[in-house]
């Protein structure tokens, strides 16, 4: 159903129909979820409905310009309850992700940026990743960088010239408490690296824990 510049309607429209025993997937800009964000908390997330929200358009956006860098999102998902919030890396992980979601009986967020991804060949069979784990893809020393999302493919080459550990991080929320402290435990330094605001982003979550 295409509603239109009416993102409110579109959110609460989607937790009607999971009212109704659906399951619906709202594709929306992350900077145009921002209109909706009263409907995101009320109708959605305190009911605990399994809405997935396809975030396009999430982090630096280039040409689009400074109203739709959807630089906010993980911030404002993150403090939300009950939502999950995922970021690929690439887009077979990103098809992964979708799939994993929408086996949620929650909210959930599958965030994406805009353009091309990064040229990894996608997998045709579909795989629910396990939640809130991360995976470490290079071990180094001393430095642990924490990717989220797309920047992993940046992070892994600063890795190799750094001989840092990389980890693709894979979820905002829940954050994996557990691999964070294990590589605190054995590194000095830990880096995260997102495309979102610092205050309430990825790199706070890693903070809290």
């Amino acid at each position: 159903f295409d509603v239109g510049i009416a993102e409110q309607h579109a959110v609460t429209f989607a937790a009607g129909l999971a009212c109704d025993g659906m399951k619906p997937v709202v594709a929306i800009y992350s900077t145009f979820l921002q209109r909706a964000y009263d409907q995101l908390i009320h109708d959605v997330c305190i009911q605990n409905l399994p809405v997935m929200f396809a975030l396009d358009r999430a982090g630096l956006v280039g040409a689009d310009g400074a109203t739709h860098h959807g630089a906010f999102d993980l911030s404002f998902l993150r403090c939300l309850p009950n939502m999950t919030v995922l970021v690929p890396a690439d887009e077979n992980e990103c098809r992964q992700m979708l799939f994993t979601a929408y086996q949620l009986e929650t909210p959930s967020a599958v965030r994406y940026p805009r353009g091309a991804g990064a040229g990894v060949p996608v997998d045709k069979a579909m795989t629910a990743l396990p939640i809130g784990k991360g995976v470490v893809r290079r071990e180094g020393k001393r430095v642990a960088i924490l990717a989220f999302g797309t920047l992993l493919k940046a992070a892994l080459e600063a890795g190799e010239k750094l001989d840092a550990t990389v980890v693709n991080m894979r979820f905002v929320k829940p954050i994996d408490a557990d691999l964070i402290s294990a590589l605190a435990a054995r590194h000095d330094l830990i880096v995260t690296i997102e495309e979102n605001v610092i205050n309430g982003g990825a790199g706070g979550a890693v903070a809290e824990v």
